[in-house]
């Protein structure tokens, strides 16, 4: 078995397209979190603005997350848009900033701007295989199945919803888990986050390969919560 994997889902203040600011704000939750590994929600380098130009992972203005990351050993999951054009996840750490996953299940006004990813994507981090997902991802069966299928004994996702959906990703992460037995994480956005969202739910979490919530968030800005998979 793998050693214990600390994990934290984020939910920090995004201000619409202010990628710099946006970085630095993920930087001190890193800094804050404790955790070998944090999630962050879609798109949350940009805020969810479909026209956001794509981040390249060389950009300076991620300068002071990849140092927080190297700082303290963490792997940050961030949302960005990305070359293709895709939603993205970048995975950063210590080594830099990469690609690790390109959302697959496109939604609302999103195939418009947006390619859709061709494959899952599933990273190793201390002996634990990490599914990767995003938002609309999480509730089409087929995306669960072939990442756990991909190798993945956990589920992160960054998500949206809005206020009046909070019930959203908690049924979606039981479910995921309850199929699979695995552990779910999601990070999902608060507060304002541009696009015509200007209440997202909150309820960031994590939940136990039984289902059973371990951790979870409310509807604030700037919560931050954690949990060891075991």
């Amino acid at each position: 078995m793998p050693r214990p994997l600390r994990v934290a889902v984020a939910q920090p203040l995004t201000r619409s397209l202010d990628v710099a600011g946006n970085a630095e704000r993920h930087a001190a939750v890193v800094r804050a979190a404790g955790a070998r590994v944090v999630v962050f929600p879609e798109l949350s380098l940009t805020g969810y603005e479909l026209a956001a130009a794509p981040v390249d992972p060389a950009d300076p203005r991620l300068a002071p997350l990849r140092a927080a990351c190297a700082a303290t050993g963490t792997l940050a999951l961030a949302g960005a848009p990305v070359a293709g054009p895709h939603i993205g996840v970048l995975a950063v750490d210590g080594d830099g900033v990469r690609v690790a996953y390109r959302k697959m299940w496109l939604g609302g006004a999103e195939p418009q701007r947006f390619r859709p990813g061709r494959r899952p994507a599933v990273l190793d981090v201390d002996g634990w295989r990490l599914g990767l997902a995003v938002c609309k991802d999480t509730g089409v069966p087929e995306h669960a199945a072939a990442t756990v299928a991909a190798g993945a004994d956990a589920y992160l996702a960054g998500v949206l919803e809005s206020a009046d959906d909070a019930a959203v990703p908690e049924e979606r992460a039981v479910r995921v888990a309850a199929a699979h037995g695995v552990w779910v994480a999601t990070a999902s956005f608060a507060g304002s986050t541009g696009g015509g969202y200007p209440r997202a739910a909150g309820g960031s979490g994590i939940w136990s390969p039984a289902g059973v919530a371990v951790a979870r968030a409310g509807a604030d800005v700037g919560e931050v919560v954690g949990g060891t998979l075991r």
